[in-house]
């Protein structure tokens, strides 16, 4: 498996935040409404690792059927290598398969980088998953009645010579550990979700983080967490992070429909850094309008701006209206072919 498939998440939620194409996953919703639409969804929470630094949660079918996906796919109809890799290796249609994903990304300590978790429900042809993974080489393991299905430190083997091997405690794992259900993650992070299935709090039991999660509006995509750990894997330009004001935690929500509805929240670490931000938005919303005239597609999105917040608290809610995307549909439409395709 490689890095990228490793880390398919952080690829597959980029993807849906504007119908599998556009953006970055948006993030929070309330867990009012989750528990209603969602018995599941306490004890999935329960799963997640207790240190995680960020949670978040994609209604797939809804985000999948929605008219902004339908528009987005007829302007970018090619799937996402990482998208395709996920595919190839597990047989996992994210598309298809998948109704509702809930990640969480959390450090195993020792100075090693955070890995993700990710708990997909849906509906999955388990044999054939599990037999195309084994023809890349990955083996069986049974761990308290669970079968892990662990992938090879390589892509070196195949269905003709498979290598035998110690799995690591980070090894790639693929456990379908309740009928309808699948973890991905870790070897050492399906471990710990099947130990917490009978025993522990997980992610519930995490204070900070389930007072953001139980504060916040629906949405069919959300997601809340430390914003040092949003932004430690994302390659910022050089000096950006250090011009950003000191956001402690972030929470964000996202309806997508024709449009996009969203809402931010960041805590900062004092109430001067909370208007130093607040300036910052501003800014960009101000020179957003100056340079809007070329396109008053965009005045929508700029005029449904408000900016609020007391205290360290800022929040932000905005809507990208549908002719936004009719723009974006435009543009694509005019690329030449040789640059808007893949070679």
């Amino acid at each position: 498996m490689s890095a990228r498939t490793r880390y398919f998440v952080i690829a597959s939620l980029l993807v849906m935040f504007v119908g599998v194409g556009t953006g970055l996953v948006a993030y929070y919703s309330g867990l009012p409404e989750l528990f209603g639409a969602q018995t599941t969804f306490a004890d999935d929470l329960k799963l997640l690792p207790g240190n995680a630094q960020l949670v978040a949660y994609a209604n797939v079918r809804e985000v999948m059927d929605s008219e902004l996906r339908q528009k987005v796919r007829n302007a970018l109809p090619v799937a996402g290598q990482g998208q395709r890799e996920i595919f190839e290796q597990t047989g996992i249609d994210i598309e298809k398969d998948i109704n509702q994903l809930l990640v969480s990304l959390a450090s195993p300590g020792d100075g090693k980088p955070v890995m993700p978790l990710v708990l997909a429900h849906g509906v999955f042809d388990t044999s054939r998953i599990e037999g195309l993974m084994r023809q890349h080489g990955a083996t069986i393991e049974d761990y308290k009645g669970a079968r892990l299905i662990v992938a090879p430190p390589s892509q070196h083997s195949s269905s003709d010579s498979i290598v035998e091997f110690q799995p690591s405690p980070d090894a790639f794992t693929v456990s379908f550990i309740e009928p309808g259900m699948v973890a991905i993650g870790g070897r050492s992070l399906i471990k710990l979700a099947v130990d917490q299935k009978t025993a522990g709090d997980g992610v519930a039991g995490n204070v900070e983080m389930m007072s953001l999660i139980r504060s916040s509006q629906g949405g069919d995509l959300w997601a809340v967490g430390r914003f040092d750990a949003l932004t430690s894997g994302a390659r910022l330009p050089q000096g950006l992070s250090l011009q950003l004001p000191a956001i402690t935690w972030f929470a964000a929500s996202a309806d997508v429909d024709a449009g996009v509805h969203a809402s931010l929240r960041a805590d900062t670490k004092d109430a001067e850094a909370a208007e130093n931000l607040r300036e910052v938005v501003r800014g960009f919303v101000a020179l957003g309008k100056l340079q809007a005239g070329a396109h008053p597609e965009m005045k929508g999105l700029l005029d449904s701006i408000t900016l609020g917040g007391t205290g360290n608290t800022v929040s932000l809610s905005f809507e990208v209206p549908p002719a936004v995307f009719d723009l974006l549909s435009t543009a694509v439409s005019k690329t030449p072919a040789s640059l808007s395709s893949p070679k």
